[in-house]
């Protein structure tokens, strides 16, 4: 159901995102003004590859899971859009299809502008141009990173920095210890590894020892991290 307000929340994680704090307040105000919004649950397809690229999106509650489907028909989870982050605007600009799927992963909230009025935003913003530059450049820094950890790090270390990635985008403290923080993504296992490119059994492996070494804890409902300088020790040490 699409509900025309945004939440206080939901506002705030737009306005907080990395990249949308960057823009001047008038280019803000132009983009919120003629923004819309949509609601979605969990499992709601968002957007279909080979879709006409019709609205550029951002996420403002929950997260948006991207991914592809292989060729046995298997869905292979490639990353998670958090709130405050925007796409699709790389389809708008070369007016092709949509590359990939996009799923509401629980209660999920877009921000949508159509692609008409983020046309007359370029138009009238010389400023989004420059913004949305810098937003691809970081993109295609992050794209590298990720080529580069693959080919250089192995398993535990890329499972220690995708956890506190996870932590620093859903990290919420834990109710039994103040110190504790509890990853709000409900994350399978199974889409854990898919985001390494990594079996299931291999990263509960992982998981395991980690959880061992005191570093995390592993619940029914989640994973909560109990020493991020451990985390960070693993990376360090494999690098």
């Amino acid at each position: 159901m699409d509900d025309p307000i945004l939440t206080i929340e939901e506002r705030s994680a737009i306005n907080a995102g990395r990249w949308f704090a960057t823009l001047s307040p008038s280019l803000r105000h132009d983009i919120l003004r003629c923004a819309y919004v949509k609601r979605y649950k969990d499992g709601d397809l968002i957007a279909a590859r080979g879709d006409p690229p019709e609205e550029w999106v951002a996420c403002a509650k929950g997260a948006v899971r991207v991914s592809s489907t292989s060729i046995s028909g298997k869905q292979v989870t490639l990353t998670y859009v958090e709130p405050g982050v925007w796409f699709g605007d790389v389809s708008i600009f070369d007016g092709d299809r949509r590359t990939h799927d996009a799923y509401a992963h629980g209660d999920t909230t877009t921000l949508c502008v159509a692609k008409a009025d983020f046309r007359k935003i370029l138009a009238s913003h010389i400023e989004l141009y420059e913004a949305l530059l810098r937003l691809h450049a970081r993109r295609i820094r992050q794209l590298y990173g990720l080529v580069e950890d693959l080919n250089t790090l192995p398993l535990r270390a890329r499972l220690a920095k995708q956890l506190l990635h996870l932590l620093r985008s859903y990290g919420t403290p834990s109710l039994s210890d103040g110190n504790e923080m509890r990853i709000g993504l409900q994350l399978a296992q199974e889409e854990l590894a898919q985001l390494l490119g990594a079996s299931r059994q291999r990263v509960n492996q992982e998981l395991k020892a980690m959880e061992r070494e005191d570093a995390i804890r592993i619940e029914p409902g989640g994973l909560v991290i109990r020493d991020r300088e451990a985390l960070m020790r693993i990376i360090e040490s494999d690098h």
